[in-house]
């Protein structure tokens, strides 16, 4: 056997062993990868919602746990609107709402807003300023299993969906729009908006304006341009991030502890070949080369496995249209790299003492082992 043959092979002689130990590794690649998927997908969809409109900045309230949560006085509108710089400034709505057993996000909007916002009717027509009328988004109509000239029970009676709208925002196609008047009655709240939409003249310096919109309005108003903005604002994502991290860790030490044990019992069982290849002339560091490439042959493995699985259950869970409609998966490279990186290290760490161990077996006592 050549030495390549030995790594590949040794690590499945004892299959039943080898299984346990692989899948526990699979498990925290899976976690990682489906976790990362989830959460970069959160990210981008949280981004472009920031960016509905083509506005090149947001406001929320100061403070505010979400921007669902958000409590803004509507006349703040015309007033950013009369900033130096500003070229128009859009006020939204988001009231939340259970149809059909599954969260829905109603927003409230001027209707001659609808252009600035880029919200495009891609069916039907703009819903009324007076009328029981509604627009849903193109994901929406599909998770409702409604279309133009149905009908949706909101705040006990029935509004005629008019409309299917897109924006590019997934969160926003998952949900309607209708006339802001109208949806600050419905839910009772008067003179009230949850975000502004901000958009500057082509020649205004956006730190200017968002600096000078934070010094007016202290402790009142903040402006988000980023998704690292929010994430000062509002912690929810930085929280999903580190909980899914702290939870691919754990399901990582968990099967970096079934590597070490599966190495370890398989140096035990080969001792005396270990003997045999040291009296041979093999070198101790060539033993330990063997055992290391051995464990993360079984890492690698884990791998795409845990590769497998992690895209297969992220691909399951949003196949349903509840949860489709708001998280659009995100498979990126570095995601991809990064748990292929954790595989590799786990098996060289996994193997290092069982390769250590096996290195220091004396020749003479090992051919007598048995």
């Amino acid at each position: 056997m050549s030495f390549l043959t030995f790594i590949l092979k040794n690590p499945f002689r004892n299959k039943t062993r080898s299984a346990l130990a692989i899948v526990g590794i699979a498990i925290g690649i899976a976690t990682i990868i489906a976790l990362g998927i989830v959460t970069d997908g959160l990210k981008e969809s949280t981004q472009s919602t920031l960016k509905s409109g083509g506005s090149d900045f947001t406001v929320t309230e100061a403070n505010s746990p979400g921007l669902g949560s958000s409590k803004i006085n509507e006349s703040r509108v015309n007033d950013l609107k009369n900033f130096q710089g500003v070229d128009d400034a859009v006020g939204v709505l988001i009231v939340n709402r259970v149809v059909g057993g599954d969260l829905f996000t109603v927003m409230g909007i001027e209707k001659q807003s609808l252009t600035v916002g880029e919200i495009n009717i891609i069916d039907g027509n703009e819903f009324s300023e007076n009328g029981d009328e509604i627009i849903i988004g193109k994901r929406a109509s599909p998770s409702l299993n409604k279309t133009v000239g149905d009908t949706v029970k909101l705040f006990s009676q029935e509004f005629k969906i008019v409309g299917i709208f897109e924006t590019g925002s997934m969160w926003e196609d998952a949900g309607s729009f209708m006339s802001l008047p109208l949806l600050q009655e419905l839910a009772e709240k008067p003179d009230e908006v949850s975000m502004i939409f901000v958009k500057i003249k082509p020649d205004s310096n956006l730190e200017e304006i968002t600096s000078k919109v934070e010094g007016n309005y202290t402790d009142e108003l903040v402006t988000i341009k980023t998704i690292e903005d929010f994430n000062r604002v509002n912690k929810g994502l930085e929280t999903i991030d580190s909980a899914a991290w702290a939870i691919s860790l754990l399901a990582i030490l968990i099967g970096g502890i079934g590597v070490i044990n599966t190495m370890v019992m398989s140096v035990y069982e080969r001792t005396r070949e270990i003997g045999v290849l040291k009296a041979s002339g093999w070198k101790n560091h060539r033993i330990m080369m063997m055992i290391i490439g051995e464990s993360v042959v079984l890492t690698l493995v884990s791998y795409i496995i845990g590769l497998i699985i992690g895209v297969g259950v992220v691909e399951l869970i949003l196949s349903s249209p509840s949860m489709g409609s708001f998280i659009q998966p995100v498979y990126s490279a570095e995601l991809f790299l990064k748990a292929l990186g954790i595989a590799f290290l786990v098996g060289v760490i996994g193997g290092l003492y069982p390769a250590y161990r096996a290195s220091r077996l004396a020749p003479t006592e090992a051919l007598r082992y048995e």
